[in-house]
């Protein structure tokens, strides 16, 4: 289950009714455990996590967490320890043995086949089929993996040892493993296996017994080996038929985790970090997605470009963010000999170059202003004027759209005055949806300008910003616009500000770096008070002419989203 990565989907502290739930579930599952070695797993004032997680098959796991090491996993309403917690109390659960070799099969993935158990002179524990069970190693107690118990132990003497025998969820050196501390099995010597040892060797000689003991064992393992490999092979087969069916939000997660490793490698450089995790996203990771695609992370499970990062970090261990500035993060280090980043190969379905880009160029070759277009939302009041059109609650319409679905309205009813065709009969619909009270007895028909205006003054006024390459973004209210103002800092110093660059995809860092090398002073990076993800720009002395030129003319910013323009410094010598 573990043998390939999971994808976590939260990881928050537990409360206490669920602490107190846990607890009793693990007393009832596993009643070998005292009250005291209890409150060692599930402690009452230390901090324990709940993972939400799913596995690459896509079934949901929850993963409890105690100290950074992952204690108990739960699949289907089951609960099953880890190996860290086995580690710790070895009889935990009946277990089967086998030999080492046998290990790197299963942490590949293979279920423990019955061929490769080693069956003790006190007989196979006792289990039934589905128990939880453990495997362990010739001459060490310690378990090494967990599973299910395919088959009975009466059933497994009836089929003469063959077949299947633990189906196996995890182990130690899987992805589970690896989200704790990676600490590996300690050494407990099996006592019954010490005097079948010795037994063994006074009767016959090791080269003739446990040699040719072993060798049976792995002819028959070799055989079912070579079946697992086949079956591993028709699973892939499947799994590129099952990736044809997955759901858009899985298929957007592969695409995040394709375009994140495909920036890493091939256009973030060392000297760009600290590198802001907006001009990441904006600048390397959409250039890098597949053409004829378009990347959107709201579409996927992670909604969040913060929560996506911090799951890379914590499974990948690749990069590490920081948030260097208050509500501002950024990328402050990349492993670059990471293997999975190693490995990763560029497909071919990219029409972007691989090679990065100059330092300081990415904001100036790369942005293009947005395309921004003012949109109307269909309000509660007017659902019933645009039901004919399909157009519910909440859905978003251009001014044109608005003007033909009423144009339709109102020939389908009829309601153009015979007399005067530049008026409209108002009709109780248009009545309800359009008039104030006071008007309903008074206003019997509306000018086709003043219906128009009544239809677009009562909808919700939104905005839609369509970048390059990016799918439309839709927002309610009007846009903000670039606000530039001028402040004084102490005596005789001005300092000039600027906010809201993030709303048309400039990065302020780009800017702020531009600005200081045109006018050769001082800028500075500081969150915006109240406003979560959006940084001020400071240039010391009054540099709004540079700034009008560098937002209009470089960046193409139209001058009706820019505002502060007229407090530029007037020209002329001073008197």
């Amino acid at each position: 289950m573990f043998a390939k990565p999971f994808r976590v989907k939260s990881n928050t502290a537990i409360k206490g009714s669920d602490r107190r739930k846990l607890k009793a579930d693990l007393s009832a599952a596993f009643p070998l455990l005292s009250a005291d070695e209890l409150s060692e797993l599930v402690p009452n004032k230390e901090e324990l996590n709940v993972l939400k997680s799913y596995a690459h098959k896509g079934d949901a796991v929850t993963v409890y967490v105690l100290h950074k090491n992952p204690v108990f996993f739960e699949v289907d309403k089951k609960l099953f320890p880890t190996v860290y917690v086995l580690w710790r109390y070895p009889a935990l659960l009946p277990a089967f043995k086998t030999w080492p070799p046998v290990l790197q099969k299963l942490t590949g993935g293979a279920d423990l086949m019955l061929p490769g158990v080693v069956v003790p002179s006190c007989g196979l524990p006792d289990v039934k089929q589905g128990d939880s069970c453990a495997v362990t190693l010739v001459n060490n107690r310690a378990p090494v993996a967990v599973g299910t118990a395919a088959v009975s132990t009466e059933q497994m003497h009836c089929l003469g040892m063959k077949g299947r025998g633990v189906c196996i969820l995890h182990t130690y050196m899987d992805y589970l493993w690896a989200f704790g501390d990676k600490s590996g099995p300690p050494s407990l010597p099996d006592a019954e296996s010490e005097e079948v040892d010795k037994c063994v060797e006074e009767q016959h000689s090791p080269e003739e017994t446990v040699t040719d003991q072993a060798q049976s064992c792995f002819e028959e393992l070799s055989l079912v080996e070579q079946d697992e490999e086949k079956g591993e092979k028709n699973n892939e087969k499947e799994e590129e038929t099952q990736d044809e069916q997955k759901t858009p939000q899985e298929v957007m997660d592969a695409m995040l985790l394709q375009c994140f490793l495909h920036a890493l490698k091939s256009k973030v450089k060392k000297s760009e970090l600290p590198l802001l995790t907006s001009t990441f996203l904006r600048n390397h990771m959409f250039s890098c997605c597949p053409s004829g695609k378009q990347l959107d992370i709201k579409k996927s499970s992670y909604k969040k470009l913060s929560k996506f990062l911090q799951t890379m970090e914590q499974r990948y261990n690749i990069v590490r963010v920081k948030e260097l500035t208050k509500g501002v993060e950024s990328i402050v280090e990349v492993d670059w000999k990471n293997p999975e980043l190693r490995s990763f190969s560029f497909p071919e379905d990219t029409d972007v170059e691989s090679t990065p880009l100059p330092d300081g160029e990415e904001g100036e070759i790369l942005y293009h202003p947005p395309e921004i277009t003012t949109l109307y939302s269909v309000s509660a009041r007017l659902e019933p004027l645009f039901l004919n059109a399909n157009k519910r609650k909440g859905a978003t319409l251009h001014p044109a759209e608005v003007r033909s679905i009423v144009t339709e309205y109102v020939k389908d009813n009829e309601l153009v005055d015979e007399n005067n065709k530049n008026y409209v009969t108002i009709n109780p619909t248009l009545c309800d949806c359009l008039l104030e009270k006071s008007e309903y007895q008074e206003v019997v028909s509306l000018k086709w300008d003043d219906l128009f205006s009544r239809t677009l003054g009562r909808m919700q006024e939104c905005y839609q910003a369509v970048f390059p390459g990016q799918p439309p973004i839709v927002k309610k209210g009007h846009i903000e616009p670039i606000d530039i103002t001028v402040a004084s800092r102490g005596s005789n110093k001005k300092v000039t500000l600027m906010k809201n660059l993030e709303v048309y995809g400039l990065d302020p860092a780009v800017v702020a770096s531009v600005l200081q090398h045109r006018v050769q002073a001082s800028s500075v990076l500081q969150p915006v008070p109240g406003a979560k993800d959006k940084v001020l720009v400071q240039i010391q002395g009054n540099q709004i002419q540079q700034v009008g030129k560098l937002l209009l003319d470089h960046y193409q910013i139209p001058r009706k989203y820019i505002q502060g323009l007229e407090k530029a410094p007037k020209g002329g010598k001073k008197k």
